[in-house]
């Protein structure tokens, strides 16, 4: 296992270290991949200082405080969805189930359609204000879910599924009769649904990234146990795994690290959904790759995919959602036909 994971790790990170670079100098102003590799190299330590600098103070700007920043944001927003889908996945035992299974994308909407509907989304933490309530609701959401879903101390997966539909549904009509009811914020409401990146600085990154961080490693660490999980609650608990409080533990890991991707972002479907199948076809059923190849996966995923939202249609931005499922559904799609092929090919 540790030598699939050395491959596939190292691949993963070349190339994101090479999507990354790429994607950074694609714009309306074209610089030299050479120059973009310099001021990067440029600003890291130690390295940095050895590298004289040649390129001019205008493409240095538009590098640090236009285009990489948005390219960070989209590969921790990535990572984040691509890793919490996988967990979502693994607990539930149930390949269509993304990181919005449990509502929160529905519930972080209704916060920040409340705040822009309002007029209110710069009102008290400037622009953290609408990051921070719709974290704030995204969480609220899981709480409900878990409190309707649990049934004599335990929490079925069937029952969780379910309450999950139902608070997205909820909450998904809330959002549009918000964005029905004004018409002078409709447009905001909607494009904050379809999920983007445009006019995220660094602020952005600095909110989501200790949450990628730990709600990583810990999904990571419970891998081994999302192994046994798969083998079934009633296997996994003679095995001596305490089914309830893994479960539990991960789907609020798991959904924190949706909801502050989601807070930052805006609502982003299929990559929790794709990424993780993608990884399971290269590698294999084994958590302890799909966790990790996930977030990597995820990461280049969404770059290329925000990389194609803002160059395609340039200057004008296309929601990333829309994007994402440009991509996402044709792929779903074809996995639903596979899994067809492969049980007619058992039954035969």
């Amino acid at each position: 296992m540790s030598r699939k994971l050395a491959v596939y790790g190292g691949a993963g990170i070349i190339l994101l270290i090479l999507t990354l670079t790429i994607c950074v100098g694609i714009g309306s102003v074209d610089l030299p991949i050479g120059d973009i590799a310099s001021i990067l190299l440029h600003h890291v330590p130690f390295i940095g200082d050895a590298i004289s600098p040649s390129w001019s103070a205008s493409a240095e700007q538009i590098i640090m405080k236009v285009r990489l920043p948005r390219v960070v944001l989209g590969m921790l927003v990535g990572a984040s969805l691509a890793a919490s889908g996988a967990a979502f996945q693994g607990v539930l035992r149930n390949p269509l189930a993304d990181p919005f299974t449990l509502g929160v994308s529905s519930g972080a909407s209704v916060g920040a359609a409340l705040l822009i509907f309002f007029g209110l989304q710069y009102s008290v933490f400037g622009s953290w204000t609408l990051p921070a309530v719709a974290f704030v609701t995204g969480i609220l959401t899981l709480l409900g879910v878990l409190r309707l879903a649990r049934q004599g101390g335990k929490i079925p997966t069937h029952s969780l599924i379910l309450a999950g539909i139902v608070m997205q549904s909820f909450f998904g009509a809330v959002v549009s009769f918000l964005a029905a009811m004004s018409k002078q914020t409709i447009n905001e409401i909607l494009f904050w649904t379809m999920g983007s990146l445009s006019m995220r600085g660094w602020s952005y990154t600095a909110i989501l990234f200790p949450y990628f961080i730990a709600g990583f490693l810990f999904l990571w660490s419970r891998a081994r146990t999302l192994n046994i999980l798969a083998l079934g609650e009633r296997q996994a608990a003679h095995l001596g795994l305490n089914v309830e409080r893994t479960k539990l533990s991960v789907l609020i890991v798991a959904t924190v690290l949706t909801a502050g991707a989601v807070s930052v972002s805006g609502v982003i479907g299929f990559v929790g959904l794709v990424v993780p199948h993608m990884i399971r076809l290269i590698a294999g059923p084994d958590y302890r790759l799909i966790v990790p190849l996930s977030a990597l996966g995820g990461g280049i995923f969404m770059i290329w995919a925000d990389t194609a939202a803002r160059f395609v249609l340039a200057p004008t931005d296309i929601p990333l959602g829309i994007v994402t499922a440009f991509v996402g559904a044709p792929f779903f799609a074809y996995l639903l036909v596979r899994h067809k092929q492969q049980q007619r090919g058992r039954g035969a």
